[in-house]
């Protein structure tokens, strides 16, 4: 049996309000919990790309995106490949600091290339950006720190090389290609 492993999803969707609520409903509908959500502009002002990240097993996940290509929003929907795409997060990270520790703070931002964008008498502010296992053990080294606030955007992601497959369908070809609506049968 296949075990649950990290999921990350690109959707292609209109550019209009309230398509994020219908995407984000559709997940929770299907019991989903979402792990990280983003949504940005595309080149094209008509389309937002979602990213969205969860955890599933390889059937449970198919279900879920032949769902979510069933919205009429949806003009393009595809798991990315961890191995073949760029996976970028940032991270915000605020830590109790004196006098004491600021030497030891400052060693474990630059091995990670953190970079410290705040410094007051009793905190430091850290911005690191990159992969989220990279942000979560740069989290892991102030274990033992005081962590006053942090922050994290959410997976962003695009596959590596020129223009992929999944770009290249017309979003009529794509919906065509679509299930039907439940209670219907397909001939």
């Amino acid at each position: 049996m296949e075990s649950d492993q990290r999921r990350v999803i690109s959707l292609l969707v209109d550019n209009q309000s309230g398509v994020l609520a219908r995407v984000s409903s559709l997940f929770c509908r299907r019991g989903f919990n979402i792990d990280s959500l983003t949504v940005s502009a595309t080149n094209d002002p008509a389309v937002s790309r979602i990213t969205v990240t969860i955890t599933s097993d390889e059937k449970a996940l198919q279900q879920l995106v032949l769902q979510t290509e069933r919205l009429e929003v949806t003009r393009q929907v595809f798991v990315l490949d961890s191995e073949k795409s760029l996976e970028r997060e940032l991270l915000l990270l605020k830590v109790e600091s004196d006098v004491h520790n600021r030497t030891e703070l400052r060693e474990i931002a630059c091995i990670y290339k953190a970079k410290i964008i705040d410094l007051s008498p009793d905190s430091m502010v850290f911005e690191l950006i990159g992969r989220p296992d990279k942000l979560d053990a740069f989290l892991k080294m102030f274990e033992g720190y005081n962590i006053l606030e942090q922050c994290r955007t959410g997976v962003t992601a695009l596959e590596r090389g020129g223009m992929h497959q999944h770009m290249q369908k017309p979003p009529q070809e794509v919906r065509s290609v679509q299930l039907p609506p439940p209670g219907e049968r397909r001939a």
